[in-house]
């Protein structure tokens, strides 16, 4: 069930309730009742009358509720296998001293130029 505001107090106002009233600017208001509507009409300020919200919260007769906030959603952290490795490899890997990587990078750049020596040496021969 939709409930509205009403414009003046800020009671609810439950459907097939309450008075709207269309001012010339057409903005539309929503009162509770004819007597709120009244007070709205004569231009009497909600904040001087003890009853309505306005005034309640104004001078802290009521407690505001801090529910209106909604608890934002932290992300949560997914590790995941890649394709190539497995998530312990990975792990391992991270986990690793920086000496150490270094080291492994420097032995498989070193393969990898030998590998392109030995492709070239294999073409230079055939070239001749």
């Amino acid at each position: 069930m939709k409930t509205s505001i009403c414009s003046f107090s800020e009671h609810k106002i439950y459907p097939a309730r309450g008075i709207r009233f269309v001012r010339g600017d057409s903005k539309t208001f929503h009162f509770i009742n004819t007597k709120v509507e009244s007070l709205f009409m004569r231009k009497i300020n909600p904040r001087d009358i003890r009853w309505t919200n306005v005034y309640r919260r104004i001078n802290k007769v009521v407690t505001t509720d801090a529910t209106g906030k909604k608890k934002s959603r932290r992300t949560k952290k997914v590790e995941r296998s890649i394709v190539g490795a497995s998530l312990e490899v990975i792990n391992q890997k991270r986990n690793q001293k920086p000496e150490v990587r270094a080291a492994q990078k420097e032995t498989a750049l070193r393969e990898i130029k030998e590998k392109k020596k030995a492709a070239l040496a294999k073409k230079a021969p055939k070239a001749k």
